[in-house]
């Protein structure tokens, strides 16, 4: 069965950090562009950060950029999310999946809070 697990959210004060990781099972991730992305309640998913095929090549939203950074780890099948100087407007349910995402892979997702 193919499947994206998430993990690593929790609640934290501005300015605090988090890594989320996204581990997959049933495929490679080696042969696919994976990204994260976040929705709030009531709005639409939003794209945050998507790392190429070779490890190297990364996307970051402007509303991240210089603060979250993406990582792949191959030998664990696992893309990771460092998450520093968090805002509440990072506040929100964070999922991966292919980029462009496939409706098949969407999983539960981890939740995000930051709240002084």
């Amino acid at each position: 069965q193919l499947q994206l697990v998430e993990s690593g959210g929790g609640e934290v004060q501005p300015g605090g950090s988090l890594r989320l990781s996204c581990t997959a099972s049933g495929f490679n991730l080696n042969y696919y562009v994976i990204g994260w992305f976040r929705q709030v309640p009531g709005k639409e998913r939003e794209g945050v950060s998507c790392i190429g095929i070779n490890g190297v090549s990364t996307y970051y939203g402007d509303s991240v950029k210089g603060r979250f950074t993406i990582t792949k780890d191959n030998a664990k099948n696992t893309i990771y999310l460092q998450m520093n100087s968090l805002k509440p407007e990072d506040t929100a349910t964070y999922f991966c999946n292919e980029d462009p995402p496939d409706d098949e892979y969407w999983g539960q997702g981890t939740q995000v809070t930051v709240t002084s």
